[in-house]
């Protein structure tokens, strides 16, 4: 039996499953004191090539950003995977993080105007804060 799993733009290792039998027996279902023991094949990861057509995938085509979101990342139009890049070394280079719990960022005065005013953000709430400045 092999078990093969595959992830978005990457290629997952292969889990095969092979019986290791510890008596021979004459019939052919295997008895339950048969064991079976995991082998793994290792694959290494790939890049995937951009689309033959030319068209950028939604979450990697740049778009128009608010002014505000502007005065942080320094871009007029900017993909969101790039303003989370963005946002993200700004939190890092300005030491923005909860020291007590990481996962709540300590918004300054730049991060209160993207982030609905509020004083502190959870790192899983970014993204939907961000929604609103990426301009249709």
């Amino acid at each position: 039996m092999a078990v093969s799993m595959a992830a978005g733009l990457f290629s997952a290792s292969t889990l095969t499953l092979r019986p290791q039998l510890q008596h021979k027996f004459p019939f052919s279902a295997p008895p339950p004191s048969v064991r079976m023991v995991p082998l793994r094949t290792v694959t290494y990861a790939t890049v995937s090539q951009p689309p033959a057509d030319g068209k950028i995938p939604g979450l990697m085509k740049p778009k128009k950003i608010s002014p505000e979101m502007q005065d942080l990342i320094g871009l007029p139009e900017v993909s969101r995977t790039q303003a989370l890049k963005h946002i993200w070394a700004y939190i890092k280079e300005n030491n923005l993080q909860n020291p007590g719990n990481k996962r709540l960022i300590r918004c300054d005065e730049k991060l209160k105007k993207i982030f609905a005013g509020r004083d502190e953000v959870g790192m899983l709430e970014i993204a939907g804060l961000i929604s609103p400045h990426f301009l249709k």
